[in-house]
């Protein structure tokens, strides 16, 4: 049988072709209509989506009054002037540089940097621009991937072999993708709790402060490849620009922030608020919120609130039980209740004696996140056998345990250390041999001292109960005796200071080295010391000046007690 050709082809030909035609022609229409109809599904539930996210926008809850109070202008910020005024010398002039803001929480870190950003942008001769960014992060949650895969602050490379790499990773190429330090480019970077940043993090951090740019690296990318499109091929070769300026800030005291960081930074510290400055930001947080606060309220809240946040979080609560009542007042009963259940703990203060006492010292001291207080340091001695004196000391940590792995280790307190030296400054600068006599050394209220900055008030306190000579009620002082009587800078001056004026100290004793850090009216005299001396004839009340050696007391009975 002879099949007949037609144009050159066979029908069987004809036939075959036109049946695979159909074939991929039904494919493609099938494939066409699947494409439809997942775009037609995606377009209506996205429509749907829309819809939901409209409805959910157009309810919402009053703005809090944590909202309402939030600074919007410098001078909204309570309590922080020289800490402002340091900051916009370091960020608004031609040259700003990186900064870390150390203070407490709640006291306007974050809103004194975004302010000063403003401030900056109209400042002539600032680089920071009308468009430069204020980007936020917080140290604590910063999500990131040992292998580069994800990296919201420095970024990180998206490989075409990861899910949902698109169609450059379909087609094999690495997509750079940018973190906070390209974003925050021409602008600020703000980074809190800068002293939890992993040190992995902070490594690379680091090396964008240098280079001021981000250098991404990948397997799958090839300089030679054609495909890679050009901006691509220029991220990878030149890096992506990350020339903008990092404010830290942290709750953290220097010593506990890494010494790389520190050495690229400005160091600027916020101050804790003291009680006439919390009253003052409840006092704003009750006008903002429609309430009248009661006088005494106010001092209450100023009483147990260290913080702004605290204290408009106890003003909207007693709000709250005014408006309950139906009154727009809030009463001093209010805010007790409130700070009862919410089991709020007083500030740790004491106002100064100011009558004159023997052994009686006021001492200062720093707790928490960098809050003051002023501590009384006392004394009661009497004369033993020569040599044979007992020295108690209470109220201060003599030991602590510390967990040194699978054993736990024993060390002596600085403090306690402190008593050690101030008996040998005592010896070699009047003659005093505290071995011949019986001395009771006690801080009140049991609170707990560590470090040597309390020397200076222990060598007076002794002195004093030694030879019955009374201390001013109206001085406090803070500083580390030395063997020889040299009295050494210590640490929290500024906050000792303030909170010696708000106890109603008249007159404070610092190193000398310190004195440098009170700068302006501190609203109280500083008294520079060097030398033991120094703080002796200034704090006690004789008539002979100066104050000369001793002779050792007469010895008493062996019945002699406290």
């Amino acid at each position: 049988m002879r099949v007949k050709k037609v144009g050159g082809l066979t029908i069987a030909a004809m036939v075959i072709q036109l049946f695979f035609s159909i074939i991929i022609g039904l494919y493609f229409y099938n494939q066409l209509k699947s494409q439809q109809g997942t775009k037609t599904a995606v377009e209506k539930e996205s429509r749907r989506e829309l819809e939901r996210l409209r409805r959910m926008r157009q309810r919402s809850l009053t703005e809090p009054l944590s909202e309402k109070t939030r600074p919007r202008t410098f001078q909204d910020i309570v309590g922080q002037k020289e800490g402002i005024v340091s900051l916009k010398a370091a960020l608004c002039g031609p040259n700003p540089q990186h900064v870390i803001i150390y203070g407490p929480p709640g006291v306007g870190k974050t809103c004194a940097a975004r302010l000063v950003l403003q401030e900056a942008q109209k400042t002539e001769g600032s680089p920071f621009k009308a468009d430069a960014k204020f980007v936020e992060m917080d140290a604590t949650c910063v999500r990131f991937d040992e292998r580069s895969i994800a990296d919201p602050l420095i970024g990180s490379v998206h490989d075409p072999i990861y899910q949902g790499a698109g169609a450059m990773g379909m087609a094999g190429i690495p997509q750079p993708k940018p973190g906070a330090v390209t974003k925050a480019h021409g602008g600020i970077l703000f980074l809190d709790e800068i002293g939890e940043l992993h040190p992995i993090q902070l490594n690379k951090l680091l090396k964008v402060l240098e280079d001021r740019k981000v250098f991404l690296e990948s397997a799958y990318y090839s300089q030679d490849d054609a495909q890679v499109p050009q901006h691509i091929h220029d991220i990878f070769q030149n890096g992506l620009p990350a020339d903008f300026r990092l404010v830290g800030a942290t709750t953290k005291s220097p010593e506990e922030i890494p010494m790389a960081i520190r050495s690229r930074c400005v160091e600027i510290y916020f101050k804790p608020l003291t009680p006439s400055q919390v009253r003052e930001v409840a006092r704003n947080a009750a006008l903002k919120g429609g309430f009248a606060l009661e006088m005494e309220a106010a001092d209450t809240v100023g009483r147990y609130a260290t913080n702004g946040r605290d204290a408009v979080n106890i003003v909207q609560m007693a709000g709250g039980l005014s408006r309950m009542d139906g009154r727009k007042d809030i009463l001093r009963s209010d805010v007790e209740w409130i700070l009862q259940h919410g089991r709020y703990a007083p500030r740790v203060e004491r106002p100064a004696e100011k009558k004159p006492q023997v052994g009686v010292v006021h001492g200062l001291a720093v707790y928490g996140a960098g809050q003051g207080m002023v501590m009384q340091v006392e004394a009661l001695a009497r004369p033993a056998a020569p040599g044979l004196g007992v020295q108690w000391v209470t109220g201060i940590i003599e030991e602590e345990e510390m967990n040194g792995g699978n054993r736990k280790l024993r060390r002596k307190s600085t403090a306690q250390a402190s008593v050690t030296t101030v008996a040998t400054a005592l010896k070699e600068v009047y003659g005093v041999d505290i071995r011949n006599y019986d001395i009771h050394l006690n801080v009140s209220g049991g609170m707990a001292v560590d470090g040597p900055s309390a020397g200076i008030a222990i060598a007076v306190a002794i002195y004093s109960a030694i030879f019955g000579i009374p201390v001013d009620g109206r001085v406090a002082m803070t500083g580390e005796i030395s063997i020889r009587g040299d009295v050494r800078p210590v640490g929290g001056v500024l906050a000792k200071t303030e909170a010696a004026r708000e106890a109603g100290v008249e007159r404070v004793y610092v190193p000398e080295q310190n004195a440098q850090e009170l700068v302006g009216n501190m609203g109280i005299e500083i008294v520079p010391a060097s030398h033991l001396s120094d703080v002796m004839e200034g704090a006690l009340l004789r008539e002979e000046q100066p104050i000369a050696a001793a002779a050792p007391a007469e010895v008493l009975s062996a019945e002699s007690s406290f």
